[in-house]
């Protein structure tokens, strides 16, 4: 009977010992999900927002099991290679796991892990450094849905702004943030502060592998080592 390379011990270095713990716990989890479940995917994201992520998470969690963190301890407990890989071909798996990404082990079907991916989207408040999907720009003019309490607040984001009998007033045209431009610290106040959202949490499949079969779902720079 062949030995089980799930079974094998691993050195996870330089690390110390409370971080190595954790790594093993980690490495050990992720095998486990390996043996227990009928696929794998690795999946990319972009404006990670942890509670809409927990919330995806939740929906999945009798049929799934997600892992994100260290693309380096991921890569470890699938194997880096076929000689040290525990099932065939997760190697290539790991060879995905860089940037933002992670893993989803699972045994739902391809086209309904396809349908919930694609169907996810998360909506938030852009961060700074985001780049704005829109020109936002405020006309000269009360500004009714900002209280006067928030006057001084907005006078030191750069806001030409006044109190004119109670209301906030804008004393001339104010340029929020320009489309495709970086959000300033100023512009992501200002857009939080008039509702407006422009970050969307989206998730992205990167590829597929079960015990008969591996496939790369999209292209990326540097996969054609992968096939």
């Amino acid at each position: 009977m062949p030995k089980s390379k799930r079974n094998k011990q691993v050195t996870l270095s330089k690390t110390t010992k409370k971080g190595r713990g954790h790594k093993e716990l980690i490495v050990n989890a992720i095998r486990d999900a390996a043996e227990n479940y009928n696929s794998v995917y690795v999946f990319s994201f972009e404006n990670m927002r942890n509670q809409k992520l927990k919330e995806f998470r939740d929906q999945l969690q009798k049929s799934s099991r997600f892992f994100l963190g260290s693309n380096k301890v991921m890569q470890v407990a699938l194997g880096r290679s076929p000689s040290d890989e525990i099932k065939p071909n997760l190697h290539k798996v790991s060879k995905l796991l860089r940037g933002n990404a992670g893993m989803v082990f699972t045994n739902l079907s391809r086209e309904e892990i396809e349908r919930l991916f694609n169907e996810f989207e998360g909506y938030d408040f852009a961060r700074t450094g985001s780049i704005a999907t829109e020109k936002v720009e405020l006309k000269e003019g009360p500004l009714e849905h900002f209280t006067h309490e928030m006057e001084p607040f907005l006078r030191k984001q750069g806001m030409p702004v006044r109190l004119n009998k109670g209301v906030v007033e804008l004393v001339s045209d104010y340029v929020v943030c320009e489309e495709g431009k970086p959000l300033s610290p100023e512009a992501s106040r200002i857009l939080r502060l008039m509702g407006v959202m422009m970050a969307t949490f989206r998730l992205h499949l990167v590829c597929r592998w079960s015990s008969d079969d591996f496939e790369l779902l999209i292209d990326g720079p540097g996969d054609s080592d992968v096939e």
